[in-house]
């Protein structure tokens, strides 16, 4: 009798119906994978806010960021241009940024029909910094009167 009891609780676990053991090690067989692709990818998003490139592993985040910096490269030069001068804004004053788009503009022609824009976002970005009044002393007559419809785009 007891070699027919024993066949029949190999049978049991062989079937799937097994004790506890079994039941927890098929939970972990389903959750072990999302675990840990959710950790893995919470490991790979640090950001180095240092700036100092030794301070950082390279990590999928750092090759995310150097595919950004390859993107940027391909960027329109008036889209890069108009990065350095709110940059520039930000840093020193909408009088500066101005004088070195009238810079950019006269030293290359190309970026003649992307002046207007470039100005207005500069009349937005000094109304957001200034406000109206004293973003309005800084206007000049850089693209016409672009910086001045910016800041009055932004003041209404």
């Amino acid at each position: 009798m007891k070699h027919s009891a024993n066949h029949s609780t190999t049978q049991r676990t062989r079937s799937g119906r097994g004790g506890p053991a079994r039941r927890i090690g098929r939970s972990l067989a389903l959750v072990l994978p999302v675990v840990m692709v959710l950790s893995g990818t919470l490991a790979v998003t640090r950001v180095n806010w240092s700036g100092n490139p030794s301070d950082s592993v390279l990590t999928a985040s750092d090759v995310s960021t150097a595919h950004q910096s390859s993107h940027q490269a391909a960027k329109a030069p008036q889209d890069v241009l108009r990065d350095q001068l709110l940059a520039e804004l930000q840093e020193k004053d909408p009088g500066v940024a101005l004088t070195h788009l009238q810079a950019a503009v006269n030293g290359k022609p190309s970026l003649a029909r992307h002046c207007s824009s470039i100005a207005r976002a500069l009349g937005r970005a000094a109304v957001r910094m200034y406000g109206p009044s004293r973003a309005q002393s800084y206007a000049r007559p850089v693209c016409d009167t672009a910086f001045a419809s910016g800041v009055l785009a932004a003041r209404g």
